[in-house]
């Protein structure tokens, strides 16, 4: 095992079909693991070998095994077992009761992977007897009978991020109205209540990025009282965002021709913002280059 190995770490999600196996895997995914879906088991020690070779480029790997492995399923305990010779592994068993399990099927409208000619019920019951000794033999154990998606990819999350994991990553946007509203921005704001520097000429060539643009705008009256109540006002929605599972966000700031103004709020916002728990931050200007 190689140093790079010992670094490595193999989350094997498994458990009832219907217990919420895709909500998990699209969690794991957002914290940046590196998740394969539908993996038979005598294809998770080829799929080892491949994460010691990638070395550091591949730290956290996630695979979902479930009862769709079929025949191969039966020798999941066995293999986990020799993975954990070489690389850090933990199972991830994903439970719920009968009942809510057959209200999730019934909602979807699709059988069973075991019901076969019988019920969901007899479906369920072949699954769980089947998993029983996996289920006592796993780290983790999650019932999710109580919970919606959202709640199980918040407990996730907290369950897995790296220290210092962003829970919420912020993109400020710059853009020009003349050029259309952003059509993916969560939140929209506007900067046209400031006086324009493009009618200055010694700043018209110039962007917000420029420094003397920037003490322009932000010295205009209301500039920095709008900038000190918006991030105050944007601090219990990011936070709510968090508390929802809402991983992404876009904050739009437009001007006119989104080259001075929007620009230089949105460099001051994002360095505010930047300071929120669990939040990163980058910056994108739509229109900048335009003429």
């Amino acid at each position: 095992m190689t140093a790079d190995s010992e670094q490595q770490e193999m989350l094997i999600v498994t458990g009832m079909s219907g217990a919420g196996r895709s909500t998990v895997g699209n969690a794991l995914e957002d914290l940046g693991w590196y998740v394969v879906d539908n993996l038979p088991p005598q294809m998770l020690r080829p799929l080892v070998e491949l994460v010691e070779r990638a070395g550091t480029s591949l730290p956290r790997i996630a695979a979902i095994v479930d009862i769709r492995g079929r025949d191969f399923f039966s020798e999941l305990r066995e293999i986990i077992q020799a993975l954990r010779t070489g690389v850090s592994v933990r199972v991830v068993f994903l439970d719920a009761t009968d009942a809510v399990l057959v209200r999730r099927f019934e909602s979807v409208r699709r059988p069973h992977p075991l019901q076969g000619n019988g019920t969901l019920l007899d479906g369920i019951g072949a699954e769980r007897a089947r998993l029983a000794e996996l289920r006592e033999a796993s780290d983790i154990v999650v019932d999710t009978s109580d919970l919606n998606i959202h709640q199980l990819a918040t407990l996730i999350t907290e369950t897995f991020a790296e220290a210092g994991h962003a829970g919420l990553r912020v993109t400020m946007q710059s853009f020009g109205f003349k050029y259309g509203v952003p059509s993916d921005a969560d939140l929209v704001a506007d900067a046209r209540f400031l006086p324009n520097p493009f009618w200055i000429p010694e700043l018209r060539h110039l962007t917000g990025d420029d420094a003397v643009v920037s003490e322009y705008v932000l010295s205009q009256p209301g500039a920095m009282e709008f900038v000190d109540a918006y991030v105050k006002a944007l601090e219990p929605v990011l936070a709510g965002y968090q508390r929802e599972n809402k991983r992404h966000a876009t904050i739009a700031i437009g001007c006119t021709g989104g080259k001075h103004r929007s620009v230089a709020l949105v460099r001051e916002l994002a360095k505010r913002i930047a300071a929120l728990p669990g939040v990163a931050v980058s910056v994108k200007d739509r229109d900048l280059g335009r003429e």
